[in-house]
């Protein structure tokens, strides 16, 4: 993606959970920390209950989503899944996830940095107790460091920093 690449997105769901195997639930906001993670979900660095939770790593302070990789799903295989089955923090619509590893965007007022690609786990079917382990791959979303935290609501702007 070149640097005169413009895009702009908007956060559709917010999605958090405090511990591994519960529901995420939904909100009309949530509280990011630089350089730990969303308050009260299972990733939140000091504080993690999550799956994964045994390889802690830094990029994964929170997660994003689109909309149109559900709808590339449903599409393709035929699957409907909804926001808070795809277990990640943010939803959005119009944001070029998959092209953006290793640079920096604002959701809101709060300013984060992809890490990599989310790729998708058995976990997932599991859970769901659906195959959609083939079909997330490469639709799984981002894993992103919080910069500079603040509070992410519904129909926030996504945009390049």
């Amino acid at each position: 993606m070149s640097s005169d690449t413009t895009w702009a997105g908007v956060v559709c769901h917010l999605h958090r959970t405090p511990r591994a195997f519960l529901p995420m639930k939904a909100f009309d906001s949530l509280n990011l920390i630089a350089g730990r993670g969303i308050e009260g979900d299972r990733y939140c660095l000091d504080n993690e209950a999550g799956f994964y939770s045994h390889k802690p790593e830094e990029g994964r302070q929170v997660t994003l989503f689109e909309m149109e990789a559900l709808e590339a799903i449903e599409r393709d295989y035929g699957i409907v899944m909804t926001p808070v089955e795809h277990r990640r923090n943010i939803t959005v619509r119009g944001v070029p996830l998959n092209h953006l590893v290793h640079r920096r965007f604002r959701v809101g007022t709060v300013l984060l940095e992809a890490t990599r690609l989310s790729t998708p786990c058995r976990h997932i079917e599991e859970i769901l107790e659906r195959k959609v382990f083939d079909p997330m791959v490469h639709r799984s979303g981002l894993n992103c460091r919080i910069l500079e935290g603040g509070v992410v609501s519904l129909g926030d702007r996504v945009l390049p920093a």
